[in-house]
């Protein structure tokens, strides 16, 4: 993960203030002033803006909220919409969003301050599955499904090996189970969309083995121990 992304995943500025600090030398990675805004962050670095550790400063600390369909997953957002920070004010830390959900979409969403935990969540390296539950028109045919399993080109890209699953449908439209270990930008309503299935309504139900379960929509949970020594060692 590029360093100005980790510093604002962080909570500590915006991407573009953490390229500043770091030309400005204000930031140190493993103890030397990192003046590469470019530079990736490595598993194990230990990272320092203005002398003090991004990790270091607070207790560590592990959410699962249920975002609803509406709010923006950012720290903030500069055209004043409604983000996730607006639904997890009562958390006493300062936590950070881990990955995206798109606007209208809803689901799981994990918020925490552990840098490392997310780095390994949303790293492409990672194979972490994100699953979820999509709503889409018509009737999805063997052969679609074939397609969506094995790779579909979504516009320059053809996308892993996914999971695909029909867990309900009628004449008119098909729920379906999709688990995918890649974070394309839209990546689920691009696959349906490119097989002429669109996504009608789109929930995250799981991160990896972190499951929204019945956590109900605009409310957040604390991880269990098994959860978070899950993510730690995913």
């Amino acid at each position: 993960m590029r360093i100005n992304k980790y510093i604002a995943q962080a909570g500590i500025c915006s991407r573009r203030k953490a390229d500043e600090l770091i030309v400005n030398g204000n930031v140190k990675v493993n103890g030397a002033v990192m003046k590469e805004p470019g530079y990736d962050v490595q598993e194990g670095d230990k990272v320092s803006v203005n002398g003090t550790m991004i990790e270091d400063s607070e207790k560590l600390v592990y959410y699962l909220l249920n975002k609803p369909v509406g709010f923006i997953t950012t720290v903030k957002d500069e055209q004043d919409r409604a983000t996730v920070m607006d639904l997890v004010g009562d958390i006493p830390e300062r936590v950070f969003p881990v990955g995206r959900l798109d606007g209208n979409t809803s689901g799981a969403l994990i918020m925490t301050n552990d840098g490392k935990v997310a780095y390994r969540i949303a790293h492409p390296k990672g194979q972490v599955m994100k699953t979820y539950h999509a709503l889409v028109s018509g009737v999805v045919s063997k052969e679609k499904l074939w397609k969506l399993r094995n790779g579909i080109d979504i516009g320059g890209y053809v996308t892993k090996p996914a999971r695909v699953t029909v867990i309900g449908e009628n004449k008119n439209s098909t729920i379906l189970e999709i688990s995918i270990s890649e974070g394309k930008n839209r990546q689920v309503r691009k696959m349906c969309k490119a097989v002429g299935n669109p996504v009608q309504e789109l929930q995250r139900v799981s991160i990896g083995e972190v499951r929204l379960g019945r956590l109900k929509e605009g409310t957040f949970r604390k991880l269990t121990q098994a959860e978070i020594e899950y993510l730690k060692n995913c």
